[in-house]
């Protein structure tokens, strides 16, 4: 799912986006065009009428595109087999103005998976952004709930954004250091 970019599109019905940086949510309606810049883990980040807007997965067919299926569990997995897949939808989060996912840009500290007593289980996550005054903080967090509580047997996805310790360009991966030419 990875080259759109500047790929032309047109609205064919009216859908949420968010401005990036800015994280403030609009809707877009029919017949409006842009270019798609970058499509990556199930979201499309667009360039429209001088801006760049974040488009879910799950709304693709606003803009002519598959919307994203969601994520499926083995029947009778375990703990270690739901925080697996957080952690694959974690990779599937994108900074929309990055093309590298938040955890290989070392953005996730943690993931736990605790077991309720009706079966379910709960997901706890703590992660920071690159700069404290990042735009789209919010956004990103409320990215990895929406993703995290889709994974069946999932109740609830818990995501504290912390800023201890600050980010640095040591905790991305090697491949995240390579694709930024981010050598050191």
């Amino acid at each position: 799912m990875r080259s759109h970019e500047n790929e032309p599109f047109v609205v064919n019905r009216e859908v949420k986006a968010v401005i990036v940086p800015a994280g403030v949510e609009v809707n877009l309606k029919p017949g409006q065009s842009g270019y798609i810049t970058q499509a990556l883990g199930g979201s499309f980040t667009v360039y429209m009428e001088g801006n760049l807007f974040r488009i879910s997965g799950e709304d693709a067919d606003a803009i002519g595109k598959e919307p994203v299926k969601p994520p499926e569990l083995p029947p009778n997995a375990t703990e270690d087999d739901v925080r697996e897949l957080a952690w694959a939808q974690m990779r599937t989060c994108y900074d929309p103005e990055i093309p590298i996912n938040i955890v290989d840009l070392g953005l996730v500290y943690d993931c736990t998976v605790q077991p309720n007593d009706d079966g379910t289980r709960t997901v706890e996550v703590r992660l920071t952004l690159t700069a404290p005054g990042c735009g789209m903080g919010e956004i990103l967090v409320d990215d990895v709930k929406d993703k995290i509580e889709r994974i069946p047997t999932v109740r609830q996805a818990r995501v504290e954004l912390t800023f201890e310790p600050p980010w640095n360009q040591s905790m991305m991966s090697e491949e995240a250091r390579l694709q930024t030419g981010m050598y050191y």
